[in-house]
């Protein structure tokens, strides 16, 4: 069977991605030595993984598994460049924007079989809705390995250091820009970052903009709705909170909130281990309510088996292992199970000792709950380079928010529409 993969936009122009394969699971005749990339170099998350791989060693001696660490800032497209050239590793870590683009080529291998078959595996028991997206026609294509809502980190220090109310969990963006903009007056530190956005990753400011009710697209993912009056609401709001008030750093400003350079950060809670030995006090709580009232948003990452691979029953069998529900609990330390037995504040915080049981479950459980997953679209590679040089005009002093917004919708509709 032919399996064609398209994500268009990556290095100078369109790339077509092509991988053979069976939806068959292929055996290996000898040793498997697997390849799994991944965009984490965390030293924590790395010591995890090899420490479930030892012990899938165990009982399975001639499986060997290398963990491929790839930066974020180039992961799908190190990624799908590796898949056209056919050195593609056997499994990988997929962003939920690229999710469609991947459960619908055909390029992953089906798990639900697999899955099912493992013992003591407990398919039934992963959430709905956190699969809902790496599915296609009911088979499961990825295993969901994280589904982490976004929350706030607060320096708690800085935020008294400048007169400013240590936010709760009812708090509201008007509240958070006012804040931020009384940290960078009085303190010169930055006030609130989006982290991992920094004016390229335009993705990231779902967190911000779902709170006016906004969003990129119709649900369908037809019609561009940048320029619909929620989205000019939003964008205008955080227009005057980086050139007018000051309350959110601007182009090519670095703040880390970790060493202690920021007062806020909206970000998930893998980041929390950074703040081990962190100098400041500090809280983490939901993110604020907009216009349209309270909110969440959810960033999703699935784990799945490549079908252009040598040892797809051996990459299938290893996924089993690595997520099943004795793994999962163990990998909630840093990304949030997708297991209904799991997901609770008391289950978490046994393995997230720095967060409290009140903090897991205002920004994680009530977030997975409730919350929306951020952007994600067939070709999304394209639609995403597309954005961000449609938005490159927003991003100055003068810029007329809903002019450059319709540049978005003129430049993407096209894309959208197929």
């Amino acid at each position: 069977m032919r399996t064609r993969i398209v994500l268009a936009g990556i290095l100078a122009g369109a790339t077509v991605l092509s991988a053979c394969g069976s939806d068959e699971p292929a055996a290996s005749d000898g040793p498997a030595n697997l390849r799994m990339t991944i965009w984490t170099a965390n030293e924590e998350h790395l010591a995890l993984f090899e420490e479930i791989a030892a012990g899938y060693r165990q009982s399975h001696p001639d499986v060997s598994v290398k963990f491929d660490p790839i930066p974020f800032e180039n992961y799908t497209t190190t990624l799908t460049t590796q898949i056209a050239g056919g050195n593609g590793p056997d499994l990988a870590w997929v962003l939920e924007e690229s999710a469609p683009d991947f459960v619908q080529s055909g390029a992953m291998l089906p798990l639900t079989e697999t899955l099912e078959k493992t013992e003591g595996y407990e398919l039934d028991d992963l959430n709905e809705s956190a699969t809902a997206l790496w599915r296609n026609a009911q088979e499961l294509y990825a295993y969901p390995f994280s589904t982490s809502p976004f929350g706030v980190f607060v320096n708690t220090d800085l935020l008294k250091e400048a007169g400013q109310p240590v936010p709760g969990e009812d708090w509201t963006w008007e509240q958070a820009f006012a804040a931020g903009a009384a940290v960078q007056k009085e303190t010169g530190k930055a006030g609130i970052v989006v982290r991992d956005f920094d004016f390229k990753n335009w993705g990231y400011l779902a967190t911000v903009w779902t709170g006016w009710g906004a969003r990129a697209w119709s649900e369908d993912g037809k019609t561009c709705e940048f320029n619909q009056a929620p989205m000019v609401e939003a964008m205008s709001a955080l227009h005057e909170a980086v050139f007018e008030d000051q309350a959110v750093p601007g182009p090519g400003t670095t703040a880390d909130f970790f060493a202690g350079d920021a007062a806020m950060t909206i970000t998930q809670i893998s980041r929390a281990s950074l703040l081990e030995e962190g100098t400041f006090e500090w809280d983490l709580v939901p993110l604020p309510a907009g216009p349209a009232g309270e909110y969440s948003v959810v960033g999703q990452a699935g784990l799945g088996v490549l079908k252009q691979g040598e040892n797809t029953q051996a990459a299938a069998e290893f996924l089993a292992y690595f997520t099943n529900p004795e793994n999962s609990a163990k990998l909630a330390k840093f990304f949030p199970p997708a297991r209904g037995s799991q997901l609770s504040a008391e289950t978490m915080a046994e393995s997230n000792p720095l967060l409290s049981p009140q903090q897991l479950q205002s920004v994680v459980v009530e977030g997975i709950e409730d919350g929306v997953v951020k952007p994600s679209h067939t070709d999304a590679a394209q639609i995403a380079q597309t954005v961000r040089s449609a938005l490159d005009p927003l991003w100055t002093p003068d810029a007329d928010v809903k002019s450059v917004l319709d540049g978005v919708c003129s430049q993407i509709s096209p894309l959208l529409a197929g």
